[in-house]
């Protein structure tokens, strides 16, 4: 998703040629009270006025990217202080990872997780593996879809909780009787929707977009966030927002319009760097 690609592909642009201290999640969590934010964080930043920002902006997640080597490059103290901040901030701090090829190299992610389970500050894992911007996903689809349920497979059941990036677009893809959509549910404990859209309802909306995956997340009682861009989509204009004041209105139609989903758990903002630097 840090790509252009990824984004231009999370947009929809395939659906033509496919069918205080925050608890854990819980499939009873109750419906995300409107303004309820998370925003994923892909660069280390100071970590002091990040939380500062996401604290008056509502945001109760914070995914933040952690390298295979984290525990040797520097990093360890940051996410140590980061940690104690989100504590006192009432702000969740999940774990992000993933790259499209961990769905034919699942021991990376398994590293990945030993890491991130090695530095001990983090209340999830948040994954972000896209498998179709392999070559694979054109040539031997099967092969990236059963790559990326094996990644899921080997990184749930452990003791963080499990939450992954998904288009919304998965429940047009096949897998024997049922979709990846469902597939993919029943391997994690919740989902963000990459529901980028810069209109919050009506046709081709964030809601329009959405609505499958949180009827289907509400039927496995799975906590649903949906997701909105912050910068540049390239060849999709009207995948992202560029000015605060829109994106605000917007969300506070998405609020509004999803609060009639339990699965709903609120709106998570690719990506704080970009959100937090929008002009009004």
């Amino acid at each position: 998703m840090q790509t252009v690609l990824g984004g231009l592909l999370t947009c929809g642009l395939l659906v033509a040629a496919a069918p205080a201290r925050l608890p854990p999640f819980a499939p009873e969590s109750p419906v995300a009270p409107p303004g309820t934010r998370a925003a994923w964080v892909w660069t280390r930043t100071d970590a002091e006025p990040m939380v500062a920002w996401a604290r008056v902006h509502g945001v109760r997640a914070l995914f933040v990217h952690v390298d295979r080597d984290a525990r040797t490059n520097g990093d360890a103290a940051w996410f140590v202080r980061l940690r104690a901040l989100c504590d006192e901030a009432g702000i969740r701090l999940d774990a992000l990872g993933g790259e499209p090829d961990w769905a034919l190299d699942p021991a990376r992610a398994l590293a990945w997780r030993d890491t991130v389970l090695a530095l001990g500050v983090f209340r999830g894992l948040h994954v972000d593996v896209e498998p179709y911007l392999l070559p694979d996903w054109s040539t031997r689809r099967d092969r990236a879809v059963a790559g990326l349920l094996g990644v899921l497979d080997a990184l749930r059941g452990g003791d963080l909780p499990l939450e992954a990036d998904v288009p919304f677009w998965y429940h047009t893809v096949p897998v024997g009787a049922a979709t990846l959509a469902d597939e993919v549910i029943a391997r994690v404990d919740a989902l963000t929707v990459m529901s980028y859209r810069a209109t919050a309802t009506g046709p081709n909306s964030i809601m329009d977009v959405a609505t499958d995956l949180l009827d289907r997340a509400g039927r496995a009682a799975l906590p649903v966030r949906l997701a909105v861009e912050t910068q540049p989509v390239a060849d999709c204009a009207h995948c992202g927002f560029t000015r605060r004041a829109d994106l605000d209105a917007a969300l506070r139609d998405v609020d509004a319009a999803a609060a009639r989903f339990g699965a709903f758990e609120g709106v998570a903002v690719h990506q704080y760097g970009t959100w937090s630097a929008m002009p009004e």
